[in-house]
């Protein structure tokens, strides 16, 4: 029988777990794996991990994931690629689940049950009001070189620096407040890393491009006049790469530092972000050239002091050092 892992943002995927028992009944080679605030991408990994380990058959698994571009997704669509008989759907709804215990019976591999229970899933989102019509726009042609497009110059609607990168707070919260046309990560490492470019490109939300680009690209882009319709949110890992994207003519005057990931040599200055020595004088050469710092993990957030936290962080190094 093929394995269900429910993974979702908060006690979403406990909830529906025990709400399809309510209805289809108890189930075997089922589990749900939560990702809490304090949780890392990797910690959630090794739970679905520890879950999947539980399955009788663990040759066929299915993600039921809530948010197509989220953490869920992005950790199993990473395990996926390890395992070609996986298979994920994002979108968990309980018609959703009840199709894929129902499916379960006749089909056999992971990949079965994911086509088929698409059309449940879509059924089962019904609303007491007509929806609203959208229009459809034909693809483009490629422009050719030396095209001023509009004002001829790449609208940066927010560049900030997370080194989870594109994931469900950036794909939601972020690029609804900003309405980007495209989303682009700067990174030489990550451009260089295919696996981590396709998962990233897959992740990106509907309606938005996320591509993944070096930093000579982006300055390069930055200049290019057939750009200029559009509106970028940009991705950054560290502070580092930022100031040599500034130090290569790219225009950008405000920061917004989201999350830092701990590592060996760095310490916390707040829950979500953590700096060595070299962050530090990084981020005090970006403020020698007037940038501004945005300090929220998501746009409701209240913004942090930067000058506070470099405080801490230099104190606290400090102390290590000591």
């Amino acid at each position: 029988m093929v394995g269900i892992i429910l993974a979702t943002h908060g006690e979403f995927a406990e909830g529906i777990l025990q709400s399809g028992t309510m209805i289809f009944g108890e189930q075997e080679n089922v589990k749900a794996v939560t990702l809490h605030p304090s949780d890392s991408p990797e910690s959630l990994k090794e739970r679905m991990l520890a879950a999947i380990a539980t399955f009788d058959n663990q040759d066929e698994v299915l993600f039921l994931v809530d948010l197509w571009g989220g953490t869920p997704f992005n950790q199993a669509n990473n395990l996926c690629g390890e395992h070609s008989n996986w298979a994920i759907v994002a979108g968990l709804n309980l018609p959703m689940l009840i199709e894929a215990y129902s499916s379960r019976f006749s089909m056999e591999t992971a990949k079965e049950i994911a086509s088929a229970i698409l059309e449940s899933a879509k059924e089962g989102i019904r609303a007491t009001v007509e929806p609203a019509k959208t229009q459809t726009s034909k693809p483009s042609a490629a422009i050719p070189e030396g095209t001023v497009v509009g004002d001829g110059k790449m609208k940066i609607v927010l560049a900030r620096i997370d080194s989870r990168l594109l994931h469900g707070q950036v794909a939601t919260s972020w690029t609804k407040s900003t309405n980007p046309t495209r989303i682009i990560v700067v990174s030489d490492s990550v451009a260089k890393d295919q696996l981590r470019k396709k998962l990233i490109e897959e992740a990106a939300p509907p309606g938005v491009k996320a591509n993944v680009v070096p930093i000579k690209k982006i300055i390069e882009v930055s200049r290019d006049p057939r750009f200029g319709n559009t509106k970028a949110l940009l991705l950054f890992e560290n502070p580092e790469d930022v100031l040599r994207t500034i130090e290569g003519g790219v225009d950008i005057n405000v920061v917004n530092v989201g999350s830092m990931a701990h590592s060996v040599g760095k310490v916390m200055v707040n829950k979500v972000l953590s700096m060595n020595a070299q962050d530090v004088e990084t981020f005090e050469k970006l403020k020698a050239k007037n940038v501004k710092f945005d300090v929220r993990k998501v746009p409701n957030d209240s913004n942090d002091n930067m000058d506070e936290l470099l405080k801490k962080a230099k104190q606290e190094l400090a102390e290590q050092k000591n």
